[in-house]
């Protein structure tokens, strides 16, 4: 007989899932998005852009990650913590 119990069954995210599709999709069919005003690419913001969009595709399909740090940093939010630092990185340039 065993102890442990059973994981809970994960369920798809779609709000996450969504943002990371909505992510996927503007930064390929517009990449400047991801550009500051001199046109040179703004690795800050394309960090917390693609930190969103990994978070939401990683919770958005519902894997739920074991260890507690990966957990969180690929957590729906998470997911709306890193679209509140790319807001604010766009509004600062």
């Amino acid at each position: 007989m065993s102890t442990t119990t059973p994981p809970a069954p994960s369920r798809v995210q779609l709000p996450s899932l969504a943002v990371a599709l909505a992510i996927m999709v503007g930064g390929t069919a517009y990449p400047p998005l991801m550009a500051d005003s001199a046109g040179q690419a703004d690795h800050g913001l394309a960090m917390a852009l693609f930190w969103a969009m990994s978070a939401g595709f990683v919770r958005g399909v519902g894997f739920v990650p074991r260890t507690v740090a990966w957990r969180w940093l690929f957590s729906g939010w998470a997911c709306a913590a890193a679209l509140v630092l790319a807001a604010a990185l766009m509004w600062m340039h």
